[in-house]
């Protein structure tokens, strides 16, 4: 015996949550033939496929002729508007919300979540953020789940503000906290730069809470111990990733490989990416080059770039970026050249500021200021300073008087109001004697009212920040800096 029987709204709900553009295309039209566009958990799941394939106009229209409109039609459609893929302005955000009101539809947990990390934003209504923590604290009646979810949202929201101690009140007042609530909080500290208290707090979950770090909040005391502690800050959260169980996580490997290389140790790094990387990804292999570049290893950069691409990994700005650097330091000129083309014309990656600067570097370098000249005229981006610095650093090299004064001049015309350009532009003329030129720069100097603030060096030795001003004096232990400064001179003079 068959019996005869069709989709129902049901079956058609099912299948628009999981279609793409062309299928929930075709459910939406089956829908309409059918007459079966009067449920509202129907038409909800045709909104947000609509919304997840980035066609809002339609699920906005869908979401005007429901005959019934409930929370979570609202929420599908506040939650478009407030992503950043598809950014709407803040009046049109709140306008929503508004007639969300007027239609007598209370928010949930789930629209606040979505408006409170719009109040987060320093260009966002932050009255509005207050207002909807007071509507928390009056009107919700939170589980566990919804509770900690809000309330990690209300101290990412103050954090971002700068109200850390607004955020640590959220956080003291909870009834339920888990590890999402801590490593919350701690990135409220790293944002404001309070390194030592997202130390302290993650040692204080560690001792008092039976909570156990997970990834994120291990990524984010890792910044936090570089910049307290060092090499030896990083070496621990190395120790305690592995101990963990999390340092075959890309994300925590690649921060590694980063801070590794920043430290000055590069094969602790490269041990990292060869052992540990499980599964390498863009950011792997361009924390790795950057980290080549930094240490002058110009050829493996190249190497590590080449087997990136031969694995089948598409190469990004950061990649790009690390391996052009590496071959300016070291003098791969044709092999950097051939990388940036290649990128641009074979991979198709957009070419950005850092990328030029990088080939007008890799140039002047090499001694090539007309091709560096030239590659700056035919870009298709407007130079910036650092791309005019990167051809006047190249004239150090190949002294050349009028490519200097064309990138001084170009500098001030950029930046203005920046002292240090005014000053060199008027070196170059004194070195010429053009002393009427360096007149006319120290008065146009005068009349801005800039002055060069002075060079200043700085290194941290046992997390105590050491700063050096020129011909500085002020450190207790000066007269040792200039007795082992005036040995490396004498060093530095012998042929």
């Amino acid at each position: 015996m068959s019996v005869n029987s069709s989709p129902d709204e049901f079956t058609f709900s099912t299948l628009a949550k999981i279609s793409g553009e062309i299928t929930g295309k075709w459910v939406h039209g089956k829908c309409v033939k059918l007459g079966l566009l009067i449920d509202t958990v129907l038409v909800n799941s045709i909104m947000s496929m609509y919304c997840k394939c980035d066609r809002i106009q339609e699920a906005r229209q869908l979401f005007d002729e429901m005959p019934e409109r409930i929370v979570s039609s609202w929420n599908i459609m506040l939650a478009t508007y407030v992503s950043t893929e598809n950014p709407f302005s803040d009046s049109e955000v709140w306008g929503f919300v508004k007639n969300m009101l007027t239609e007598g539809r209370k928010p949930n947990g789930f629209t606040l979540c979505s408006l409170i990390p719009l109040c987060g934003n320093r260009t966002g209504p932050f009255d509005h953020g207050r207002e909807l923590h007071c509507y928390i604290i009056r009107k919700m009646d939170l589980d566990a789940d919804s509770g900690i979810h809000l309330n990690c949202c209300l101290i990412d929201m103050y954090s971002r503000r700068g109200k850390i101690s607004s955020a640590r009140h959220v956080f003291d007042q909870m009834r339920f906290e888990n590890v999402f609530a801590w490593t919350a909080m701690m990135n409220g500290y790293l944002q404001i730069g309070d390194h030592e208290e997202t130390v302290n707090l993650f040692c204080e979950m560690r001792r008092t809470s039976k909570v156990e770090p997970n990834e994120v909040s291990v990524l984010t005391l890792l910044p936090a111990c570089s910049l307290t502690a060092g090499l030896l800050g990083v070496q621990q959260v190395h120790g305690l990733s592995v101990k963990t169980g999390f340092l075959n996580h890309t994300c925590l490997c690649n921060c590694l490989i980063d801070m590794y290389s920043k430290h000055g140790l590069l094969t602790s790094a490269r041990k990292l990416f060869d052992h540990d990387c499980w599964s390498k990804n863009a950011i792997s292999y361009g924390c790795i080059i950057t980290g080549c570049g930094l240490h002058g290893a110009g050829q493996e950069a190249v190497n590590l770039y080449a087997k990136m691409v031969k694995n089948g990994i598409k190469p990004d700005a950061v990649s790009v970026v690390g391996v052009l650097s590496a071959c300016s330091k070291s003098g791969l000129v044709e092999k950097g050249l051939d990388v940036y083309n290649k990128a641009v014309s074979v991979y198709g990656v957009e070419p950005t500021v850092e990328m030029c600067s990088c080939v007008v570097d890799l140039l002047g370098r090499s001694g090539q200021l007309d091709e560096g000249l030239r590659f700056i005229k035919s870009m298709g981006l407007k130079p910036e300073p650092s791309v005019w610095g990167a051809l006047v650093s190249g004239c150090v090299v190949d002294v050349n008087y009028e490519t200097k004064v064309l990138g001084y001049k170009s500098l001030i015309e950029i930046e203005p109001e920046n002292a240090s350009n005014y000053v060199s532009l008027s070196n170059v003329y004194a070195s010429s004697g053009k002393w009427d030129c360096v007149g006319d720069i120290r008065r146009v100097m005068k009349e801005r009212r800039l002055r060069k603030v002075a060079g200043c060096s700085w290194i941290i030795v046992n997390s105590k920040t050491h700063s050096f001003l020129v011909a500085d004096k002020a450190h207790p232990a000066c007269d040792k800096i200039y007795e082992i400064l005036n040995e490396l001179i004498l060093v530095m003079k012998r042929p």
